[in-house]
């Protein structure tokens, strides 16, 4: 490219920077984050969902009745996160895993704060830790930490 051809850039972020309202199901499920409950949903054939969906994923029906779930659970599946980024959950090493909570049926997404990837392991038993000061959002659960 010649001197008098300079390729023009922009720097781009995407950023979803608006609020939505949750609705009643995810509201209920984000209080009682905020009162340090963790809530799933039943849906009609008996299945309980965490986070709660309003409609179940396999019929498109309402789900019926919160119900509370963990605050123990047990790891799933894991990856380990070796350089965290400013905007992970956690500034140090940590596993994203899906963390089957007691009594649910799904598994959720979310930090365990297990110090190495040596002392992380599918089927080990986690429990929330949680925020200290807690607002109704996701982030009330700061991670998960194993259990013993």
């Amino acid at each position: 490219m010649s001197a008098s051809r300079v390729a023009l850039s922009s720097p781009y972020v995407l950023e979803y920077t608006y609020r939505r309202s949750v609705g009643p199901v995810l509201g209920r499920f984000l209080a009682g984050l905020r009162d340090g409950k963790v809530l799933g949903a039943r849906t009609a054939g008996g299945r309980v969902l965490v986070p709660p969906a309003e409609y179940d994923p396999e019929t498109s029906q309402p789900v019926g009745d919160l119900v509370e779930v963990g605050p123990g659970g047990a790891v799933t599946t894991w990856t380990w996160v070796e350089t965290p980024s400013p905007k992970h959950p956690l500034p140090h090493p940590f596993a994203w895993a899906l963390v089957k909570l007691d009594g649910a049926d799904a598994p959720m997404l979310h930090a365990v704060d297990a110090g190495s990837p040596a002392a992380m392991r599918t089927g080990m038993r986690v429990k929330v830790r949680w925020r200290a000061q807690r607002e109704g959002e996701i982030g009330d659960i700061a991670c998960f930490e194993p259990e013993a």
